[in-house]
């Protein structure tokens, strides 16, 4: 539409159109026609569905032992993520691991960092046949689309049992024993 001389341009606006009143929303100029969305928090029991597998744990020996010497557990933590639908939207879940709990089967526990291949020292004081375990404690985070929110508390993902053997090595027809400085040949 052309402009007159005088007057901005009035951007297809027909010269007999009606422009509505203003609305009256009070003071603090608040219309009720409008929603607002938030996002809902999300808690560990709302994505546990999302969890990663549990882990396998290991140990170097292999599944024997050594009654007074140290054994190393192994277990593999990574991170996890998942899609899927929370609350009725779209979400992608990451569980990231923080740290292991290891039971060695002999009634103590030991706390470490989580990392991608975590190793773990536990020295058993008699022989038998324990039955470990390792609980990985994940801490999650979602994304309905706007970016990664914490969800409070930790998600515990128990290991399987592993066996481990410990026998008892005794020296004969050595030089020195182990016990006494200085050490014999294989201690």
């Amino acid at each position: 539409m052309a402009s007159r001389e005088g007057t901005l341009p009035r951007n297809d606006v027909p010269d007999d159109a009606q422009l509505a009143p203003p609305r009256d929303c009070g003071a603090l100029n608040r219309c009720d026609d409008f929603t607002v969305s938030l996002l809902p928090q999300a808690t560990i029991a709302d994505v546990a569905s999302f969890a990663p597998q549990p882990g396998a744990l290991s140990s170097q020996p292999a599944g024997y032992g050594v009654a007074g010497l140290p054994l190393d557990f192994l277990i593999a933590a990574s991170q996890h993520t998942a899609t899927g639908t929370l609350f009725d939207l779209p979400v992608t879940v990451r569980f990231t691991p923080d740290e292991i709990v290891i039971a060695p089967g002999d009634g103590s526990t030991r706390t470490v960092a989580a990392t991608a291949r975590t190793p773990a020292s536990h020295t058993y004081r008699s022989r038998g046949s324990y039955v470990a375990t390792a609980t990985i404690r994940y801490r999650a985070e979602v994304d309905f689309g706007r970016g990664w929110r914490p969800v409070p508390g930790a998600l515990e993902i128990p290991t399987a049992g592993y066996t481990v053997e410990v026998l008892e090595a005794r020296g004969t027809l050595v030089d020195r024993v182990c016990t006494e400085p200085p050490s014999g040949p294989g201690c």
